[in-house]
């Protein structure tokens, strides 16, 4: 089974399930569970497909399917995203949550440190 590092996915070429269907679902999951967050870039088609050992037109069959179901958005050159989803004021703060992610770690700030001034700031005692 192939995992592609980083991101998370994962194809299993024994299964009976078609390896773009794989890579769908498990995107689709990540997102899901959070561990894809609104705004993360995926990598380009090419490059996924050589992590993955898959053909170029798999991974861009799954990354359409996903565009479909609003679930990434591709942004031409700039390469393809997680989209934000739920009610406006979600979406908004996925957006804002992911420019403090970037941000934070362009300083060097570690998650923990990250989460901490975000709880301070919401006035909790923990993330």
């Amino acid at each position: 089974m192939s995992d592609a590092s980083g991101l998370g996915v994962q194809v299993d070429p024994r299964s009976s399930v078609p390896p773009f269907e794989q890579l769908r679902t498990s995107i689709r999951d990540a997102v899901a569970a959070g561990s894809l967050a609104a705004g993360a870039r995926l990598p380009t088609v090419r490059a996924l497909a050589g992590e993955l050992g898959l053909s170029a037109n798999t991974v861009a069959r799954a990354y359409r399917e996903l565009e479909t179901d609003g679930l990434i958005e591709t942004r031409g050159r700039l390469g393809s995203f997680v989209s934000a989803t739920g009610s406006p004021a979600e979406r908004e703060a996925q957006v804002a949550a992911r420019a403090y992610a970037d941000r934070t770690a362009s300083l060097g700030i570690p998650a923990a440190d990250a989460l901490a001034l975000v709880a301070a700031a919401l006035g909790t005692d923990r993330p």
